[in-house]
């Protein structure tokens, strides 16, 4: 059976204007039924007075549809959005965040960044800097299996966007806009690309994304430029569209070309793309945002000033791990850690038995040094929780189990990155994912599932709460949290008659046994995980 597609109505500059959008757009819906999401590019606040907004904010007046929007794009209306990460403004009313990827449960993916270009240091709160975009092409684009995005929301017109294409009117292409977002836009060949500010309606012609009898087909890529809502010439501010998530498409279908599709107009000869040049080298930019070297085919880790740690000459000194601001229970060196617990210590990071686990083998993954979350751990630290993740599901498998990850940083001070083990048997693994979504629903979570190569600190900043399960495929599931969660949220979807079948369980404190007990699964664990030590010199 054919996916149904989603209907969308994107918009361009509210500027405040709330209630003409807002009838509009319940008018749209009276004539042709309803859609599924707004999404709002451009000042969505203006400079008139707040009373407007207020009867929104305060609820006496309610969007009538889901309404995403960006953040600001200048000094005076960054008092609105108070939280980089995004959070709700009013009922139906969604600020998205600075950067990021926000997938639907359809597998829509759509990718947004906020505010306009700068590239002095530092960059104002209503800015993106060449680092943002860096960050956002690397996350996206560094698997091989990289398509492409279904949408991408940005303020500012990309530079050069007219190149090849129908005439853009009054708006000089070659002067106006962004170069960064010419980048973005390279690199995540959205299908849909969005953007506002400059008061106008421009429906560029598609372009494709691919170079002729050089490249495989692939899908083309239409931008469309929205003018502010309300504007006296009448020019279209609102966009209606259809459309099915690239995920659930059919290849031959979703790489299609229009008929009218013209050459990439960021490319120069069909070749060299001309934002090559106008953007700073990525070498400035990636070191501070991720990891790892994405283009080392060794996957070595680099130091904070971009170079190769292995051949530079005066190697960087760890950093001591920070310390708790009182007693925790989980930093090795405290005197409150139940060290019997204790089955394997590496150079950051240590494992531990779970008290009162869900199986004899829970085990938990945890920095040595004090980090609350994932998000806060540095770069060191992040490589070794890798390499223990990858060594547990080594482990597991050959006993016939794949493992779930949680990470619930709520009411929680010292990172604990549980890791449960379920039988190949009992389940598999899109049953675990459809347990997590069936009782997130139930409890009216709104769990999200994120890019598989995506890094969550791409997604929430330090300090932000979260909840996060990441599968044996390398599926992630997230949600931001924003007021209330259910502390044994996690612990009670695997004890679920779906998976472990053990409801008796989702409480730790119900599950606890002797000292004595705990020992003897503790030395178990020590001697069925010894082959698979990485911690032990093999010299």
């Amino acid at each position: 059976m054919a996916q149904k597609p989603l209907r969308l109505l994107a918009c361009g500059d509210v500027e405040g204007k709330f209630d003409a959008l807002f009838n509009r757009v319940r008018a749209i819906q009276k004539k042709s039924g309803n859609f599924d999401l707004l999404l709002c590019v451009g000042n969505f606040f203006g400079s008139t007075p707040d009373a407007e907004w207020e009867e929104y904010k305060t609820g006496i007046k309610k969007a009538p549809i889901q309404t995403y929007v960006l953040g600001a794009n200048n000094q005076e209306t960054v008092k609105y959005f108070q939280d980089v990460d995004g959070c709700e403004l009013a009922e139906n009313i969604t600020y998205l965040g600075r950067k990021g990827v926000f997938t639907g449960s359809s597998g829509l993916q759509i990718v947004y960044l906020s505010g306009t270009e700068s590239l002095n240091e530092p960059v104002p709160g209503y800015s993106f800097s060449p680092k943002d975009v860096s960050s956002l092409r690397t996350m996206l684009c560094s698997t091989p299996q990289f398509k492409g995005v279904d949408i991408l929301l940005t303020s500012p017109w990309p530079k050069y966007v007219g190149n090849f294409g129908n005439s853009s009117g009054e708006v000089d292409t070659k002067k106006c806009g962004s170069a960064l977002i010419s980048s973005l836009a390279t690199g995540l060949k959205p299908r849909y690309h969005f953007a506002a500010l400059e008061k106008t309606y421009y429906e560029r012609l598609p372009y494709r994304n691919h170079i002729v009898l050089q490249e495989n087909a692939q899908h083309a890529t239409r931008f469309i430029a929205l003018a502010n809502v309300g504007n006296p010439e009448k020019k279209k501010y609102l966009y209606a569209f259809s459309i099915v998530p690239m995920k659930l498409m059919d290849a031959a279908e979703l790489v299609k070309q229009p008929p009218d599709v013209t050459e990439n107009p960021y490319r120069k000869s069909g070749k060299e793309t001309f934002i090559e040049k106008q953007t700073p080298a990525p070498e400035e930019e990636s070191a501070c945002q991720f990891f790892f070297d994405l283009n080392e085919k060794q996957g070595r880790k680099r130091s904070s000033t971009g170079r190769d740690s292995k051949s530079s000459p005066h190697p960087k000194q760890p950093r001591k791990p920070p310390q708790p601001p009182g007693p925790c229970w989980f930093c090795l060196a405290s005197p409150e850690v139940e060290k019997h617990l204790v089955v394997n210590i590496g150079t950051h990071c240590y494992l531990a038995l779970a008290k009162g686990g869900l199986s004899d083998d829970h085990v938990l993954i945890l920095p040595i040094g004090h980090y609350q979350s994932v998000v806060e751990l540095s770069a060191e630290v992040v490589e070794e929780v890798e390499k223990y993740k990858a060594t547990l599901r080594r482990f597991f498998r050959s006993r016939g189990k794949r493992c779930v990850l949680f990470e619930r940083n709520y009411k929680s001070h010292h990172l604990q990155l549980q890791v449960i083990p379920v039988p190949l048997s009992s389940c598999a693994t899109d049953d675990i994912k459809d347990a997590f979504i069936t009782q997130a629903q139930e409890q009216q979570i709104e769990l999200l599932e994120i890019p598989e190569h995506s890094d969550i600190k791409q997604i929430v900043h330090p300090g932000a709460a979260y909840f996060y399960v990441e599968l044996d495929t390398g599926e992630k599931l997230f949600h931001r949290i924003k007021k209330n969660f259910p502390l044994q949220f996690g612990r009670e979807v695997l004890a679920s008659e779906a998976i472990l079948n053990i409801p008796d369980k989702s409480d730790w404190r119900k599950c606890q046994i002797s000292k004595e007990e705990e020992e003897t699964l503790a030395r178990r664990f020590r001697k069925d995980f010894e082959p698979f030590d990485f911690t032990v010199d093999d010299d």
